[in-house]
């Protein structure tokens, strides 16, 4: 799983859960695949980014990042590569994604995350 796709769950469809994001993640496993640098792709996500996940998906794989957005990213081409490294580059294979509001855990397995909901979370 991408941190980029982690950037979009939510468990929001969980009954009773009125934010559901972001979910922690706890990585057990991680691979880094390099994947070609494209900064037009990186502008055109930043206003798609939910920044606190971002920033706490960095400190997770050991990275870190500003607490907010800098006001002139799009231009900071060593801020866009690092973005582009995280959200494109890390892959999580295993782990787990963790409710906010309820506590309910995700598994990743083989870097996909199973958001399936038993019947009575519905």
């Amino acid at each position: 799983m991408k941190l980029l796709t982690y950037n979009f769950l939510t468990s929001k469809c969980i009954r009773g859960v009125k934010v559901g994001h972001p979910l922690k993640l706890n990585i057990v496993e991680k691979k880094i695949v390099s994947a070609d640098f494209n900064s037009e792709f990186i502008t055109r996500m930043l206003p798609r980014l939910e920044w606190s996940a971002i920033c706490a998906a960095a400190v997770n794989i050991g990275d870190t990042i500003p607490t907010t957005m800098p006001n002139d990213i799009q231009n900071d081409g060593e801020m866009l590569q690092k973005l582009h490294h995280i959200l494109l580059e890390v892959d999580v294979i295993e782990g787990t994604l963790e409710c906010p509001e309820t506590g309910r855990v995700f598994p990743i397995n083989n870097g996909v995350p199973n958001m399936l909901l038993n019947e009575d979370e519905v």
